[in-house]
């Protein structure tokens, strides 16, 4: 078993960042890739950004843009997701997930944690 913990979440307005942090403990965090994903009210969860075992190979959504870096640090058993040029739209619940197969795919993920709420004003 992993379990995930979320916190950085937050009310920012438009054009400002947040830094959503996940902190894992139980199996060795090394051995799972990691990330992120996020559902707006009355909307399919959707990828954000996941890393790979070592931080080595990343994936973003498209909508990502350039504007969130994911990263990691193994020692800490943390996975960090660092966003900017934050827009309305962005106003979701993000997820933390641990998972086997560095994938955009959420089933492929098998741990979860509870979720931070991001809320942008305009």
């Amino acid at each position: 078993q992993v379990q995930l913990a979320e916190s950085g979440g937050g009310l920012v307005q438009a054009g400002g960042s947040l830094r959503l942090s996940c902190a894992a403990s139980g199996r060795t965090f090394s051995n799972y890739a990691m990330g992120w994903f996020r559902q707006a009210p009355g909307k399919e969860r959707e990828f954000v950004a996941a890393i790979g075992w070592s931080g080595g190979s990343t994936l973003y959504g498209d909508f990502v843009k350039g504007r969130f870096t994911i990263s990691r640090d193994n020692a800490e058993n943390t996975v960090n997701l660092q966003m900017n040029s934050l827009k309305p739209e962005d106003t979701a619940v993000y997820y933390c997930a641990a998972g086997g197969l560095l994938s955009d795919y959420g089933p492929n993920y098998d741990y979860w944690g509870q979720g931070t709420q991001v809320t942008v004003s305009s």
